[in-house]
């Protein structure tokens, strides 16, 4: 079975509903995943945007959320979840705001692809403090048993 990443609020490359953005409420939408592989110990979940600043002429990826120790028998996020709710364990980096937790959508022009990547790693990592998307990848690097992603756009 292969590692699986949805969202019943968008569609995979659907558009994101303003509700989860700068526009919006500004929470994050709610995510399922399933099929993780034989071996997984903990899960990692990364949201960015490759199309910073003008998807015309990208010039950096935004990190949106930075999350690692997801337990491996969970099986999603709920809409809006906050730090205090996160499944036990849970530890969170810090996205391009300089802080913890979700940060929608705000693209200044164009419309931006947000993905959202779930990575199965074969271990829990230890405490990194709150670690960059940047930081966050080469602490996975070495346990990465499967990734999968979901890609929603949003435009203002």
């Amino acid at each position: 079975m292969t590692m699986t990443l949805i969202s019943a609020a968008f569609s995979h490359q659907g558009e994101i509903p303003s509700l989860y953005s700068c526009d919006g409420q500004d929470i994050s939408p709610p995510l399922s995943w399933a099929g993780a592989p034989p071996g997984t110990q903990s899960l990692a979940l990364i949201v960015c945007d490759p199309d910073a600043p003008d998807p015309a002429a990208p010039q950096m990826t935004w990190v949106h959320w930075v999350l690692y120790n997801l337990p491996p028998d969970s099986t999603g996020l709920e809409q809006g979840i906050t730090s205090a709710y996160l499944p036990s364990g849970t530890k969170e980096g810090v996205n391009d705001w300089h802080r913890t937790g979700y940060g929608g959508p705000c693209p200044p022009i164009g419309r931006h692809r947000y993905f959202f990547k779930l990575f199965a790693l074969g271990t829990m990592l230890p405490d990194l403090g709150k670690p960059t998307k940047a930081e966050m990848e080469k602490a996975i690097q070495e346990y990465l048993l499967e990734e999968t992603e979901l890609i929603g756009t949003y435009q203002r």
